[in-house]
């Protein structure tokens, strides 16, 4: 059976609706998100569906988190708290805020960030939290937050994976800290190839991620820059795709949702895994299976799940951030590894093996992710559910 991928039509809710969206906008001839309509359009919108005051579109996933990071104000050397189990883009803008990425170990099951560990990892540089809800799962940010306001920290939320999640305080990501950043590329929920949004309620912090998207460039006062900042701007024919998709966000999230019930129902009472039960809070970018330590090899696993016909794979990383060579040994600025220098750091960070052992033990043992798609039918289910049951079984 083959299954749909995000990489093709069959697999995204691309349609008239984005057709006529661009057709729109190229008819008016103002391609530009600074003058246009639709970019101002998607923030509303974006704005209204999360119940905050500002939401600021901008290029791409990555361009929202170092929007939100900059907006911090962060100093040369600052630290930033954030998880080892995310994409890059979670940590290359605090790099390229001067800023020192610190990565807390995680939950065994969830894999998202361990308030236990963020609290060990907390020192007198630190100036944020940055939290991943990994995978659609709600990271603790109540319990991030309220670390948070006890050392005077912000808390930046990274939505790429987690449209529409609900924290365990039903909140919808993105709204518990003072920042949440959200993703529009290709493998997201919803697409306009690449894109970023940030929401927030403070219009101050707001502003600032304005002036930072356009060179800091306040365009009701004329031509002049008044403070730092990148191109980061969201065009008209992006804004335009993403508000046709968000116009689908729902039923999107609806359909992923039901799905999923349906296997883990499947799976219930299956030995040797772990699967997320809260499915209604769930955002399911992707479907994760947790091994029992000392079962199978998630490798082994995986690749049984593959060659029954299920898109699937190993530990999600290659390896956990804090060993990539992006931060372990590679140069950041020319040929330096500034910031991670003492100074501007208070003193050398230690990455790689051994400093975040449960993220390790997860990706090199038990993590196993199949992707999820709302355009699988119950068929594609059950053919997942058979196959991992069988997995399950042959490994007892």
């Amino acid at each position: 059976m083959r299954f749909p991928s995000v990489a093709e039509a069959a697999g995204r809710t691309l349609g008239e609706e984005e057709l006529a969206a661009l057709a729109r906008v190229v008819e008016s001839g103002m391609l530009s998100g600074v003058w246009g309509g639709e970019v101002p359009a998607l923030e509303a919108a974006m704005a209204r569906l999360h119940g905050v005051a500002h939401a600021v579109a901008c290029s791409s996933g990555t361009a929202a988190i170092h929007l939100a990071v900059a907006g911090l104000g962060l100093d040369p050397g600052d630290e930033v708290i954030t998880s080892p189990i995310s994409d890059f883009g979670s940590v290359a803008p605090i790099l390229a805020c001067n800023a020192v990425p610190v990565f807390a170990d995680v939950d065994p099951v969830t894999g998202n960030l361990d308030p236990a560990a963020v609290a060990a990892a907390i020192g007198p540089r630190t100036r944020a939290i940055l939290a991943v809800h990994l995978f659609g799962a709600a990271a603790p940010v109540a319990a991030l937050r309220a670390l948070a306001d006890e050392h005077g920290l912000a808390l930046v939320e990274d939505c790429a994976q987690a449209w529409l999640t609900r924290t365990g305080e039903d909140r919808l990501a993105g709204t518990t800290g003072v920042a949440g950043c959200f993703s529009l590329q290709q493998w997201k929920h919803i697409t306009c190839g690449d894109g970023g949004l940030v929401i927030t309620d403070d219009a101050a912090l707001a502003r600032r991620l304005r002036l930072f998207a356009d060179k800091g460039w306040p365009r009701e006062t004329g031509r002049h820059h008044v403070s730092f900042g990148l191109n980061y701007r969201m065009t008209e024919l992006q804004a335009a795709v993403a508000g046709a998709q968000l116009t689908k966000l729902p039923g999107v999230l609806a359909a992923r949702r039901r799905l999923a019930a349906r296997l883990v129902d499947a799976l219930a009472g299956l030995p040797g895994l772990t699967v997320p039960r809260d499915v209604e809070r769930h955002a399911w970018w992707l479907f994760p299976l947790v091994l029992d330590p000392g079962g199978p090899d998630n490798r082994e696993f995986a690749a049984g799940l593959t060659e029954a016909g299920v898109p699937a794979r190993a530990g999600y990383l290659n390896e956990g951030l804090h060993c990539a060579p992006a931060v372990t040994t590679a140069p950041v600025y020319g040929s330096s590894r500034y910031p991670l220098t003492s100074p501007p750091a208070d003193r050398v960070p230690r990455y790689g093996p051994g400093t975040c052992p449960v993220a390790e033990e997860l990706i090199d043992r038990t993590l196993v992710v199949v992707d999820w798609n709302e355009r699988y039918t119950d068929e594609h289910v059950d053919v997942i559910a058979r196959a991992v049951t069988d997995l399950a079984g042959r490994s007892r």
